[in-house]
């Protein structure tokens, strides 16, 4: 068998039979988020599909109820330098 594969069926499930998955539970939820905000597949997450199911519904319901950000691009918004603001406003000279 080729050592990948043996280390793959090691791995502990990521979610533990004691765990709720709910919106409320972001500890878990995060998990399963990358870091832009999207939600992580089935097969980098290792669940089953009932479980996939009920994390994507928790995470939708975190992220609406402003738990969870919809998405994470902190680098977009981030400036190297600060931007001159021109104005258009006119002066009049009396």
């Amino acid at each position: 068998m080729d050592k990948s594969k043996q280390s793959f069926c090691r791995r502990l499930p990521p979610i533990e039979s004691g765990d709720q998955i709910d919106y409320r539970n972001i500890s878990l939820i995060s998990r399963f988020i990358s870091e832009q905000g999207k939600i992580l597949s089935r097969r980098m997450n290792r669940l089953t599909l009932k479980q996939q199911r009920l994390i994507t519904i928790a995470i939708k319901q975190a992220r609406i109820l402003s738990l969870l950000p919809f998405l994470n691009n902190e680098k977009q918004f981030e400036r190297t330098e600060p931007a001159t603001r021109v104005t258009g406003l006119k002066t009049r000279n009396k």
